[in-house]
């Protein structure tokens, strides 16, 4: 089985890398039993980047592997060490190459060396618990997970990027007009598909230089999938100009020069968007017997169409200087008339802090027909995704999240009571509440969510120490610090109770 070597379509699977977990570790060293969070941050996934190479010409690599994943972010650690950034994968596509999604929607049209997408965003890194860590949470004992990168499936269709574009019958001499143009070496024999895929040339005309393609099998019928046609006619979309390649010595029955212009101009019609495009025609094969006749018996006729007509011989290159002049007073012509562009004006509007608009709730009914609430949003589902539900301390930190974003004022206004159930993110994959409002999120162990208590109980030492701060006030002229705290050490147990009870 012959093996393609030109791919103009494929249908890919991108998957952008997973950001790294944040980790929750507390900083240890003698006499420092808790010295306080230190988990580092996860780092972000890698993310898919299109960008265009010269040097591709067929998407044949992405044929053949129709997956490409980025690789993830590392994971925090502690000591305040940030995992690693996951590497981006950038793929080279052709020029020309045209990104759609699974509707059809156009996602990016690159074309330009260099030109470049991010055509897939890697997920970001969790935050570990030092970064979570504030004056009212010392020491977080939970980390943010990773989120994960974009996933998606997208179609590439190459259109190739020519100035002009040739079109005509099987063997009517494209590909040797593009030899004998250019240094183009493409496939050449006798026998009709001799091109199976398009043949690019770059042609310089005085101070014009602009490339000509051919499209390889155009035959009655191939706007409607017949012969090689209906696959490659894109690839004149981007055509500044149609020439038309007539073959004068062609021995089939019932063709003639004006016979084979009407059919392939039929088809272009069929295919639609190509009418603004001027036409030149090239009566090739002028060279063969009875040739030059047949130029001046359908001259007139194609004049008459208002197409300018050019006799050629790719094997004696009679009439190509001509017929190059020609080609490039129409590229010139088309692209002095292209408007200049424009800088594009990047306009920064910042989100409102308010809330408005960051999410929705919307009431539902379950499987089971009982009343439900969904919630929608950027915000929320982000945070859904960054939550280890394992950890009751992570799972309290996302309901205060929630709250101070309003979800449950806004599920209260909209009649919601406790028990009912809430949904959160999409519906195929969503988080399921036990509405509860006004609770006090956050572990058992803890106070106020997220703080520790071990920073704020009495140890012994610290009483001791305030004892003989109140101590000094009462002692004598001739006692220092130590012998208030001697006097104090060597005074019975409950002294300081009675004395408190007979105040």
């Amino acid at each position: 089985m012959a093996v393609p070597t030109f791919i103009d379509r494929v249908t890919l699977h991108i998957v952008a890398g997973r950001g790294g977990n944040g980790v929750a570790s507390v900083h240890r060293e003698k006499f420092k039993p808790l010295g306080g969070p230190d988990g580092g941050n996860g780092g972000p996934g890698g993310s898919v980047i299109l960008r265009v190479d010269p040097d591709v010409t067929t998407l044949i690599d992405y044929h053949h592997r129709a997956q490409r994943v980025a690789p993830h972010g590392g994971h925090g650690a502690g000591g305040h060490r940030n995992g690693a950034h996951g590497e981006d994968l950038v793929l080279p596509v052709p020029d020309g190459t045209v990104v759609t999604d699974q509707s059809g929607a156009v996602l990016a049209d690159l074309v330009g060396p260099g030109t470049e997408i991010v055509i897939a965003q890697g997920g970001r890194g969790g935050l570990g618990n030092a970064a979570l860590a504030s004056a009212r949470r010392k020491a977080p004992g939970f980390a943010l997970l990773g989120e994960p990168g974009d996933d998606l499936v997208v179609n590439f269709e190459l259109k190739v990027v020519a100035d002009v574009g040739l079109v005509g019958y099987p063997s009517a001499g494209k590909s040797s007009l593009i030899a004998a143009l250019s240094r183009a070496r493409p496939k050449i024999a006798d026998y009709p598909f001799t091109t199976l895929v398009p043949n690019l040339g770059v042609v310089k005309a005085g101070d014009t230089t602009f490339t000509v393609a051919d499209v390889p099998g155009l035959i009655e019928g191939a706007s409607e999938g017949r012969g090689l046609g209906h696959d490659f006619l894109r690839h004149i979309e981007r055509c500044a100009a149609i020439v038309h390649v007539v073959d004068l010595a062609t021995l089939e029955p019932g063709r003639n020069p004006l016979s084979d212009l009407e059919v392939i101009e039929q088809e272009l019609k069929r295919y639609g968007g190509l009418d603004d495009r001027p036409r030149l025609v090239a009566l090739n094969k002028v060279d063969v017997p009875d040739g030059r006749d047949m130029v001046d018996l359908v001259r007139e006729d194609i004049a008459a169409l208002g197409w300018k007509v050019i006799p050629v011989s790719a094997a004696s290159h009679e009439g190509l200087r001509e017929l190059m002049f020609a080609m490039a007073g129409i590229v010139a012509a088309r692209r002095a008339a292209e408007p200049a562009k424009e800088t594009q004006r990047i306009v920064l509007r910042p989100k409102s802090h308010s809330g408005g608009g960051e999410f929705t709730v919307k009431a539902v009914r379950t499987d089971e027909g009982d009343k439900a609430w969904r919630v929608r949003g950027e915000k929320p589902e982000r945070w859904i995704r960054q939550t280890d539900f394992g950890n009751e301390e992570a799972v309290g930190f996302l309901a205060d999240r929630l709250n101070r974003l309003g979800v449950e004022r806004e599920l209260v206004e909209q009649g919601a009571v406790e028990g009912d159930p809430v949904l959160i993110g999409d519906p195929a994959d969503a988080v399921v509440f036990d509405f509860k409002p006004g609770i006090d999120a956050g572990a058992q162990m803890l106070g106020r969510r997220g703080e520790d208590q071990r920073f704020a109980e009495d140890r012994p030492a610290a009483e001791r120490r305030r004892a003989i701060d109140e101590a000094m006030n009462d002692r004598a002229e001739s006692e220092v610090r130590a012998d208030v705290a001697r006097r104090l050490d060597e005074r019975p147990a409950g002294d300081g109770e009675a004395e408190d009870d007979q105040a």
